[in-house]
């Protein structure tokens, strides 16, 4: 029955220590979004209607872009850190986790890029198209 003790057993197989930093991080981030986001539905509450040119020149305002900007950078990193949480429970093969983990992170970061991109096209043009 014996393959040593038992912690020649799990020798290896341990705590890597990084967990608690990833939850903390995924935590923090869900903070920041739940701010983000309640500054963002209070301010658009607060315009007096939605017409194209009303938006465009409320997005370019700074007092709107930037809070804009850090909204999409922490939505994307939070997105990231959850689904990377998925993939590393629920794939069991190595390479297929592997290869997920680097099509999320390019996704996560394109999709935060093309977000701030498009904001401060806005912000510093004040055209939308």
């Amino acid at each position: 029955m014996g393959s040593g003790t038992n912690i020649g057993r799990v020798r290896g197989l341990g705590s890597a220590q990084e967990g608690a930093h990833h939850w903390i991080v995924q935590r923090t981030t869900a903070v920041g979004n739940l701010l983000l986001i309640a500054w963002l539905i209070f301010s658009l509450v607060r315009l007096p209607n939605y017409e194209h040119e009303l938006m465009v020149n409320w997005l370019s305002s700074p007092l709107v872009a930037v809070p804009m900007m850090l909204m999409l950078v922490s939505i994307f990193w939070h997105l990231r850190l959850g689904l990377q949480v998925l993939i590393e429970d629920y794939v069991p093969d190595h390479g297929m986790k592997f290869g997920l983990i680097i099509l999320l992170n390019f996704f996560a970061l394109g999709g935060a890029a093309l977000g701030i991109f498009s904001v401060a096209k806005i912000a510093f043009t004040g055209v939308a198209a």
